[in-house]
C-alpha cells in the first residue's frame, strides 16, 4: 500500500499535535487581546517606536489583510501587521508587532541565522511544489517494479527535495526565537507594557514559537519515514 497504514498513523498524529498547537495560540491571542494597554498605543506605533529606537529608518510599518498573517517582508523592508494587529491596543497586538519589528533588527544587523534562511528560500520554494510529487512518483514506480531501479532513484531525489524544506524549518526556528527575545527585551527595557501586559505578551509568543516548533519536528519525523522506505527497499 503507498503510503502505507505507518504514514497515515504519523500524518495524523502530526496534524493533531498541529491543530493543538494552532488552536492553542488562537485562543492566547484572544485572550490577550482583551488585554488593553495602558499607554494606549496600537500595534502599528508600537513597531514605529521599535524602528525608530534600533535607528532603523527605511522600513515601513503597512497593514495587510487577514488574521495571524503578520511577517516581515526584507524584499522591500516592510513590516505587514494584521487587521488585528495594526490598529489594535492591546498585548497581543504589542507581541506581534515587536516581534515582527525584531525580524527587522535581525536584518537591519545581519543576524546570520536570517541571512541563511533567506538565501535559501528560492531553492525552498522549488523543494516544497516538487518533493511530494517526486516522491510518490518514485514510490509508484517502485511498488510497481516500472522501468526497473529508476523509481528508486526518482524516490531518493523526492527525499533530497523534502529535505531541503525539513532544513528551512529548522533554520527558520532560532530565527523566530531571536525575533521574540529582541521583541520582550526592548519592551522590557523602554517600560512599554505593564508586568501583566508583559506576561500576556510573552505568554502569546511563546505559543507562536511552538508552532514553529511542531512544524519542524514533524517535517523531520516524515523525512526520517520516507528514508527508512528508501532504505528497506534498496
Amino acid at each position: 500500500m503507498i503510503p502505507d497504514f505507518g504514514y497515515y498513523i504519523l500524518a495524523g498524529a502530526i496534524f493533531l499535535v498541529s491543530s493543538y498547537v494552532s488552536n492553542r495560540l488562537k485562543s492566547k491571542f484572544k485572550k490577550y487581546s482583551k488585554v488593553h494597554l495602558q499607554n494606549g498605543l496600537s500595534g502599528a506605533e508600537i513597531a514605529e517606536k521599535m524602528l525608530a529606537d534600533n535607528g532603523i529608518r527605511d522600513v515601513q510599518v503597512i497593514s495587510t489583510p487577514g488574521m495571524l498573517t503578520d511577517h516581515y517582508n526584507p524584499t522591500n523592508k516592510t513590516v505587514n501587521l494584521s487587521e488585528g494587529v495594526y490598529a489594535q491596543r492591546n498585548a497581543a497586538a504589542a507581541a506581534v508587532a515587536a516581534h515582527e519589528c525584531g525580524h527587522a533588527v535581525q536584518h537591519a544587523t545581519a543576524y546570520s541565522w536570517l541571512q541563511m534562511r533567506s538565501k535559501i528560500v528560492p531553492a525552498v520554494g522549488i523543494s516544497s511544489k516538487l518533493s511530494n510529487i517526486v516522491i510518490m512518483i518514485g514510490l509508484v514506480m517502485t511498488a510497481t517494479q516500472a522501468m526497473g531501479g529508476i523509481g528508486t532513484t526518482i524516490f531518493g531525489v523526492g527525499i533530497l527535495l523534502f529535505a531541503v524544506t525539513t532544513a528551512f524549518a529548522f533554520i527558520t526556528l532560532p530565527v523566530e526565537f531571536d525575533a521574540s527575545n529582541r521583541a520582550l527585551a526592548w519592551l522590557e527595557k523602554e517600560n512599554m507594557l505593564t508586568q501583566q501586559e508583559h506576561s500576556g505578551a510573552k505568554d502569546a509568543l511563546k505559543w507562536a514559537a511552538r508552532t514553529y516548533v511542531v512544524a519542524a519536528l514533524g517535517s523531520l519525523a516524515t523525512l526520517l519515514y520516507f528514508v527508512t522506505i528508501f532504505l528497506n527497499r534498496r
